[in-house]
């Protein structure tokens, strides 16, 4: 599929916002246990997607019913959707001069189409030392879910099946969605979000 940017503008994927929170103390601690200067761009985005997708749990895989947004939030409580795990990635990868968008997908919210569908947020990674886009997926695999860090050919957590009426979303946003974070800042209980209020298009 061919990416498009909603802004020309590499810059734009590297600021700071109130859910990319890369200033945070929490934030600048993990960052220096993650990353040295001898690193390459490609190295970088591997350890902090492998980070992102491993450590940190999704919310839903573990039952946890707190709510996190912001990457802050995601690191102190080490589990958030991947609307949130997904601040956390951009947030230390823009923290690392790493140009970091949003891309979505729509899905099957579980396993068929009476059950609704559901957005799904990963991100888009520029890696300047290859001259393009990438993208990754650390929403945390498991059983059926096996998304890698691959720079030749994308191999992220689910694959579309359009005869379902699913959807790949092809811009890289520059922030997250609006609709996406309004659900995490207005539920209270992350079970009943995640079954009854996850948007279900951009």
């Amino acid at each position: 599929m061919m990416l498009t940017c909603e802004s020309s503008n590499l810059e734009e994927y590297l600021k700071e916002l109130d859910t990319v929170d890369y200033s945070s103390s929490v934030i600048k601690k993990k960052k220096q246990e993650l990353f040295h200067d001898q690193q390459s761009d490609i190295e970088k985005t591997k350890i902090a997607f492998e980070f992102v997708r491993d450590q940190i749990s999704h919310s839903w895989d573990i039952q946890a019913q707190r709510i996190t947004k912001k990457a802050s939030e995601v690191l102190q409580y080490q589990h958030g959707i991947c609307y949130a795990k997904s601040n956390l990635l951009a947030a230390l990868l823009r923290a690392e001069g790493i140009p970091t968008g949003f891309c979505y997908q729509r899905l099957m919210l579980f396993e068929t189409p009476e059950k609704g569908y559901c957005i799904h947020a990963l991100n888009a990674v520029f890696l300047k030392s290859l001259n393009r886009w990438i993208r990754l997926d650390a929403r945390g695999n498991k059983p059926g879910v096996n998304s890698e860090f691959s720079i030749n050919e994308e191999k992220l957590a689910f694959h579309i099946k359009e005869e379902m009426v699913e959807k790949d979303y092809p811009t890289i946003y520059v922030k997250p969605n609006e609709k996406t974070m309004a659900v995490l800042e207005e539920q209270k209980n992350t079970i009943n979000m995640y079954q009854y209020y996850l948007p279900d298009d951009i």
